[in-house]
């Protein structure tokens, strides 16, 4: 078991490498790594990030086969499955880290700011439950002299929204609670560029 400090390094330095284009041989998917996790996996990290194409953790992060337990929905946002995947790895594998990853230009963000501008009528009841998560990281900053500034109001809403997440997996989810009290599990929120590649660790 990867103790979390040391988990959050990892994830540092595999960032730092793809930033500067330098790729670990440990990342690429050789025979000897596939049949090695076809065995059994420890991931080290468990990541709750977005759906968005341009933001896939494992490369991101230079990681390879069996490294990150990820678990991808749109505007990274916690739900009940998404809880339940958070339990389960931290219990199984005994993953104690957990990182959720927001990015620059999230469409999710962008439409919750666009549906509490304009709401849509007949929007997609599936949609709709997205956006009704985001909403409550959203709204007070439309109330605020960043309303006048869309790319600065993005910007604090992604952060924001990472955070609410973040919030949400520690507080009030008794499994994950006790993992953080009495197993030193450790949630932290992170905001990745797409203009520059960077993970910026908002809480670590």
């Amino acid at each position: 078991m990867i103790p979390a400090a040391e988990a959050l390094q990892l994830l540092r330095d595999g960032n730092r490498r793809f930033v500067t284009n330098v790729r670990s041989h440990d990342s690429l998917a050789s025979e000897a790594r596939r049949a090695e996790v076809a065995a059994g996996q420890e991931p080290f990290a468990i990541i709750l990030g977005c759906s968005d194409s341009r933001v896939p953790a494992e490369i991101v992060f230079d990681q390879g086969l069996g490294d990150l337990f990820v678990i991808r929905v749109a505007g990274n946002i916690v739900a009940p499955s998404q809880v339940g995947s958070v339990e389960f790895a931290a219990e199984r594998y005994g993953t104690r880290l957990v990182v959720v990853l927001g990015h620059s230009q999230c469409g999710a963000i962008l439409a919750t700011i666009e549906e509490l501008k304009r709401p849509t009528v007949n929007q997609s009841r599936n949609l709709h439950s997205i956006v009704d998560r985001v909403r409550p990281a959203v709204e007070p900053l439309l109330h605020t002299e960043l309303r006048l500034q869309p790319d600065e109001l993005v910007g604090h809403a992604v952060r924001a929204n990472v955070r609410s997440s973040v919030s949400h997996l520690r507080h009030g989810l008794h499994i994950i609670e006790q993992l953080i009290e009495k197993d030193n599990l450790v949630v932290v929120g992170a905001e990745y560029s797409l203009e520059t590649g960077v993970v910026d660790f908002l809480e670590a």
